[in-house]
């Protein structure tokens, strides 16, 4: 079996939902109580027919404090989700900006996946200042032909979050194989998700690595922590419990 690695960067402005829709995902879990990120990163390894492929998401933050890391975020990414709130159009112009600054850096852009993510659509029907077709006519036809989706989405709902990442699966060229009548088709779940977390710009970083399924002869895989900016040999033994058993299958 062969492996693949997906290093995939969340960008957007500060309070959109960057982090409760990775949360809704990885986790199942939501909360209305907000925290600012400087930077999170989750990673999981899928089942895509005979490979492994290890998706490494980096969580950033929503304010422009830390140019140097949105700019090596940027130039190591394999695919962005860029978010914005359908309650705010500042927001959606945070994702223009953020657009314009990976068409700066990367000359491959036009090939990279893009999902455009309109959180808090549970709000929209009476705090909605940023129309669908606004983000669509924006994405398809005022910039050149890029390899991009729009979903609009609630995390606070569960609505459309895996539709986020198997949208992006679509457009990017890990797609998921064909399989017979009695089989699913998409990513399934092969061990569950660590996080690398900054908490503060004082350069106090924790890492709390969640435990890894066993496999099937009873021993467990090693809990690694690796980071898009930096990598740390440093490992903790506190461990963050699961939330979810079952498998995360996307299909």
């Amino acid at each position: 079996m062969s492996d693949e690695r997906l290093r995939l960067v969340v960008l957007g402005g500060s309070g959109v939902g960057k982090s409760s829709i990775l949360k809704r995902f990885i986790y199942k879990t939501y909360t209305d109580r907000y925290k600012a990120t400087v930077e999170d990163l989750y990673t999981r390894e899928y089942a895509l027919g005979d490979q492994t492929l290890k998706v490494d998401i980096l969580d950033t933050s929503g304010d422009m404090e830390f140019p140097a890391m949105r700019r090596l975020s940027i130039a190591n990414a394999n695919g962005f989700i860029l978010v914005y709130a359908a309650t705010s159009a500042s927001s959606f112009a945070c994702v223009k900006q953020c657009f314009e600054e990976i068409r700066e850096q990367r000359n491959d852009y036009q090939e990279i996946p893009i999902v455009i993510a309109g959180n808090k659509s549970d709000l929209a029907n009476t705090h909605r200042e940023v129309g669908l077709d606004e983000v669509t006519d924006w994405l398809y036809c005022e910039i050149p032909k890029i390899r991009g989706k729009v979903v609009e989405c609630s995390a606070k709902d569960d609505h459309n979050i895996k539709d986020i990442f198997k949208t992006l699966l679509s457009v990017s060229k890990y797609s998921a194989p064909a399989s017979n009548e009695n089989s699913q088709t998409g990513l399934k779940r092969r061990s569950s998700a660590y996080v690398s977390a900054s908490s503060s710009r004082n350069k106090n970083r924790t890492s709390s690595p969640a435990p890894i399924q066993e496999n099937g002869e009873g021993s467990k895989l090693k809990p690694r922590s690796r980071s898009l900016i930096r990598r740390a040999s440093r490992k903790n033994k506190q461990t963050l419990a699961d939330t979810s058993a079952e498998d995360c299958t996307i299909q």
